[in-house]
């Protein structure tokens, strides 16, 4: 799967069935020795930046459930 294919799909959490954010406004964090995406870090910004910034959520690459064609589920709750 290359980048530009996760560009615009939704984080859904499975755990509490909410969405965490869009990949298109998040980073990912690659190994540099070989290349694996490690994890995806997703962004809490603010509208406009007003008000308090929320903590990023960082969600490890083995918290991916599923990748759909419009959405990536993930379960960071430890089962």
């Amino acid at each position: 799967m290359r980048l530009s294919e996760f560009s615009g799909k939704e984080i859904i959490d499975v755990d509490f069935g909410e969405k965490r954010g869009v990949v298109a406004q998040s980073d990912m964090e690659i190994n540099p020795i070989n290349g694996d995406i490690t994890a995806i870090v997703v962004s809490n910004s603010t509208l406009f930046g007003i008000g308090k910034k929320k903590a990023d959520v960082i969600i490890p690459w083995k918290s991916i459930v599923q990748i759909g064609p419009d959405m990536i589920i993930v379960q960071l709750q430890p089962t």
